[in-house]
């Protein structure tokens, strides 16, 4: 199946600050996730039944790529600091203004 790539403002405003090796590095996982999007751990949430992350180390940090399946498309929400837990995955979710799946 093949899946369409989506990426949020939010998305969007958080790469475009990075170098140009970070976003080298968060290109090669959209590859990945645009070959099987299900192959990267599962997120719980209270909003979307199908939520992503994958594992990403930017500058010394532990980064999360947060995206979500719905049917045919691949949502890429945002990049989320691990250092401060999930807690702001729910904010950034309620922002996307579509419908849960």
């Amino acid at each position: 199946m093949n899946f369409e790539l989506v990426s949020s403002e939010i998305f969007l405003q958080q790469v475009k600050g990075l170098s140009s090796r970070h976003r080298v590095q968060i290109r090669k996982k959209i590859e990945l996730i645009k070959e099987n999007p299900f192959r990267f751990k599962r997120v719980h949430s209270k909003k979307f039944s199908r939520v992503f992350r994958v594992r990403l180390n930017i500058e010394g940090r532990e980064i999360r790529l947060i995206y979500v399946v719905m049917e045919s498309r691949i949502l890429l929400v945002c990049l989320l600091d691990r250092r401060k837990g999930y807690a702001d995955l729910e904010h950034y979710l309620s922002k996307l203004g579509v419908d849960s799946s």
